[in-house]
């Protein structure tokens, strides 16, 4: 799309995305947001009763049944704001049981945890205080294994970035705008990571190759 490097951010099962990115094409990504999210199946998990009621899309098809478990889900305002969840509800699109599966098979195995300390960007981690979905000592362990990583804790559950946006975006705006954050200097193992990832062809170099 002709840009030599961008700032890229994930939220939630998105924050995956993201990392995999950053770790992948450290040279495109120079900064990097988290929010809500968790290094993969290695996170410290929900509780078993909010797992269960994220097995299936049913709160995508049944706004009656995510009225009754956004509060679990969710956390912060929707807990104290009934309203929340009706709005919530209403702007969801419903999920093919299928697709939904593929997503929660895509996280399957995946782990950020070997190569956090490998991530030069600069990076911001948002974490809801009260989010049932993904505990906060998720961010706690990945600030602690991000070289460059400030942890910055939200009033709010799982779904901060929508009950408080302009407290969200002003934070991530501060953030990329701050010129006195720069790359991490690499390490000798980072510098031989780096150096053995670029010797491996992704898939699409291989295509491009063939």
């Amino acid at each position: 799309m002709g840009y030599a490097e961008v700032d890229v951010a994930g939220v939630s099962w998105g924050g995956g995305i993201a990392q995999q990115f950053a770790h992948q094409f450290p040279k495109r990504c120079r900064r990097l947001v988290l929010a809500a999210t968790a290094p993969g199946f290695t996170m410290v998990p929900a509780s078993p009763s909010v797992l269960w009621k994220m097995a299936t899309p049913r709160r995508y098809t049944d706004k009656d049944y995510m009225n009754r478990i956004a509060a679990d889900i969710y956390g912060g305002a929707f807990r104290d704001d009934p309203s929340l969840i009706g709005r919530h509800a209403a702007a969801m699109h419903g999920a093919r049981s299928m697709g939904y599966f593929y997503q929660l098979l895509a996280m399957t195995g995946w782990t950020s945890l070997p190569w956090l300390w490998s991530l030069p960007q600069p990076t911001l981690i948002l974490m809801g205080r009260d989010d049932p979905l993904v505990p906060p000592i998720n961010g706690h362990i990945m600030a602690s294994l991000i070289p460059n990583a400030e942890l910055h804790l939200i009033d709010d559950g799982h779904l901060f970035i929508v009950t408080r946006p302009a407290e969200t975006a002003g934070l991530i705006e501060a953030f990329l705008a701050d010129e006195s954050r720069q790359a991490a200097s690499p390490t000798l193992l980072s510098r031989t990571t780096s150096y053995l990832r670029d010797l491996i062809p992704t898939s699409g170099d291989r295509r491009q190759n063939s």
